[in-house]
């Protein structure tokens, strides 16, 4: 979701990443021009200014104005105090840095991962800091993992029998790899599939076969939705459902949700939620439970009474 009337879309992570990045630099620089900002993180004016007011109600209990964030905007110029622990390296507990350098080793673990790189050089010094005992950390590969980052390489067509998220549904189809990642704690494939005429990104692990066919694909370029860090992905069938949950709830729909939620009352919070598929919409309204409302639109409203009656129907 955007900032309120500037136009951008940004996850609520994206967004945090950001906003640190820059009040990184404002605790190194003091203060800045806010057109230098702007530009600087790929930012327009009015996103930047957002989140630095959003940034000026945050700091320490009890939240006094002495404990909050002092940052300035006065006309073209921002200025920032109190930022000083900014500019500081953090220091961490030994428990911290063993979860650091395992989530490291799992990142370097990843077929294609560069071990003399900046992330492996840093991983080098946070091990002899934390002694000799060394992160071992194991990723699960599957089979068909080396064929597929060929494929992908070479541009070559494969058939694949892919087991699809419905019980039982196992296509065959022809695909055009593009290329392969572990994104959420599983591969991924983005591949043209000209089955469905269209993009499509396949969790590797349910690639029953693959057989290369010698032929070579047309070059092209994946769309923008498979260039984000998220596994989940729609295609050009992708509807936005608007779904009134309880915040406890809430957490469950942040990897399918196209924005942050929005306050509804009486312990309610509306997620919008990107859905492709409205069985595996009603699959998830299932797991919420009844306090879980589909607001809009009225045509997906009924996916979790559908879902209901396809698993009786199972039982039976």
């Amino acid at each position: 979701m955007s900032p309120e009337g500037t136009g951008e879309v940004l996850d609520a992570g994206a967004r945090l990443r950001r906003l640190l990045a820059i009040l990184g630099h404002l605790a190194e620089v003091g203060e800045a021009p806010l057109a230098e900002l702007a530009a600087r993180f790929g930012v327009n004016e009015q996103a930047l200014v957002a989140d630095l007011e959003l940034a000026a109600c945050c700091g320490l209990p009890p939240y006094t104005p002495d404990q909050l964030l002092e940052l300035v905007i006065d006309e073209d110029r921002v200025s920032a105090y109190g930022l000083e622990p900014l500019r500081r390296p953090p220091r961490l507990t030994p428990d911290e840095g063993f979860a650091v350098a395992a989530a490291a080793r799992a990142l370097l673990a990843v077929p294609g991962a560069d071990p003399d790189g900046p992330l492996g050089r840093a991983l080098g010094k946070l091990e002899a800091a934390l002694g000799e005992d060394r992160v071992q950390v194991e990723l699960e590969v599957p089979p068909h993992l080396g064929v597929l980052r060929r494929a992908a390489a070479e541009c070559e067509l494969v058939e694949i029998d892919y087991l699809g998220a419905n019980r039982g549904e196992e296509t065959t189809r022809v695909v055009e790899p593009y290329s392969v990642a572990a994104r959420e704690g599983h591969f991924y494939l983005d591949a043209f599939c000209h089955l469905a005429g269209d993009w499509r990104r396949f969790q590797v692990e349910r690639i029953a076969a693959v057989r290369p066919t010698g032929s070579t694909g047309t070059p092209r370029t994946a769309p923008p939705e498979l260039a984000g860090p998220r596994a989940f992905a729609g295609g050009g069938g992708t509807r936005v459902a608007r779904i009134a949950v309880s915040a406890s709830e809430a957490p469950a729909l942040e990897r399918f949700a196209t924005g942050p939620a929005e306050e509804a009352g009486d312990g309610k919070v509306v997620v919008a939620v990107a859905v492709a598929d409205e069985r595996w919409l009603g699959r998830l309204l299932l797991r919420l439970g009844d306090a879980a409302e589909v607001l809009d639109p009225p045509e997906l409203a009924g996916a979790r009474s559908k879902a209901a009656t396809a698993a009786l129907a199972r039982y039976r």
